[in-house]
């Protein structure tokens, strides 16, 4: 009899310690990028040994998932054996979708045969997350149609051209919405990283993770890394022109009325044209131009604020610095400290 009770309650804690294991899939698509199939493992892999340091269970069981069993990546210069195939996998409770490699559209189409996966995990219960432009994929699966997301900078507008129906959300490092979750560019991810692990875990563990892996834990904006290099992938030649002209003469007065006039086009229809094909208005296009300048003149030059402001068109101190702030998330201050190699 006391046999039987003490099988029957080691049962019953195996039971309750398989139920709080979450399985995380990390998804090793064709044309991915190496390090974000192993950064993900790595830090699940820490966090479970930081929590047998404390003489708790280790959470995570952490499996690489695939198509085949053996995946090439780089043109054949690395390669990646896979614990599961997709169609191995009963259960999955986080899965995550690397940074894909080269160009997006060929990305997707070698790995069109995971979406279905994706998809029938997800309305199992599964949540699902993006890695930089991993996004892209992740987008392809509808599952983000309505919903917002984030992805690398460098590749706004190729996103929002390919997926309309995504809210593309500017210089966010990480976003959560209905258990889909998406970082910004390149090294954002390790911070979506440490979100889940504080969601899984709490907040003593997110910041002993964030220590170790030397990852500024709330650090929620790329904005200062961005590059803004304009939208010109549409058809619209007069919109380009324009776009031409004030990538010219930012530095001059430009109004609105002015450059419809110059390009003969009626100042609501130019209006509506220049936010279809550059997703700015005339105004947030200008802008953006002259802080993209402002920014490399902190970046090379011992100008001060006020040359600057000056050399891109802005007569009001306060105007620029609050237009700066709002693209870049720094002062111009904070920017010029942080990116100036001019001592």
């Amino acid at each position: 009899m006391v046999k039987t009770t003490i099988l029957r309650v080691v049962s019953d804690k195996l039971f309750v310690y398989f139920c709080l294991m979450k399985n995380i899939a990390i998804l090793v698509p064709e044309s991915s990028v190496m390090q974000a199939i192993a950064d993900p493992r790595y830090m699940f892999s820490v966090v479970n040994q930081f929590l047998q340091s404390k003489g708790q269970e280790p959470l995570f069981q952490v499996q690489l998932v695939g198509q085949s069993r053996e995946v090439r990546l780089n043109n054949g210069m690395f390669s990646v054996h896979t614990d599961r195939l997709l169609s191995e996998v009963e259960h999955a409770d986080l899965i995550f979708i690397p940074a894909l490699f080269g160009d997006m559209q060929s990305a997707i189409d070698l790995n069109r045969s995971a979406i279905p996966w994706i998809v029938d995990q997800y309305r199992r219960g599964a949540e699902v997350a993006s890695l930089c432009v991993g996004a892209f994929l992740l987008a392809s699966t509808g599952l983000l149609d309505g919903k917002q997301c984030s992805t690398h900078w460098a590749f706004a507008n190729e996103f929002r051209e390919m997926f309309p129906n995504v809210e593309l959300k500017d210089g966010s490092v990480i976003t959560d919405e209905n258990n889909l979750y998406s970082s910004g560019g390149a090294t954002s991810y390790w911070n979506l990283l440490l979100y889940l692990v504080e969601k899984y875990t709490d907040r003593e563990t997110a910041i002993l993770t964030s220590k170790f892996f030397a990852i500024d834990i709330d650090r929620d904006s790329q904005s200062a890394f961005m590059v803004f290099q304009g939208q010109k992938n549409h058809s619209d030649e007069e919109i380009k022109q324009a776009q031409e002209y004030i990538e010219s003469h930012y530095h001059d007065k430009i109004a609105v009325e002015e450059l419809a006039d110059r390009f003969a086009i009626g100042r609501r229809s130019f209006e509506r044209r220049f936010k279809k094909s550059t997703n700015n208005t005339v105004v947030e296009y200008l802008q953006r131009v002259r802080i993209e300048a402002a920014k490399r003149r902190f970046e090379n030059s011992r100008k001060s604020i006020n040359e600057v402001m000056y050399d891109v068109g802005y007569t009001d101190t306060k105007a620029f610095r609050d237009v700066f702030k709002k693209i870049t998330g720094l002062t111009p201050v904070e920017y010029r400290n942080k990116f100036s190699k001019v001592s």
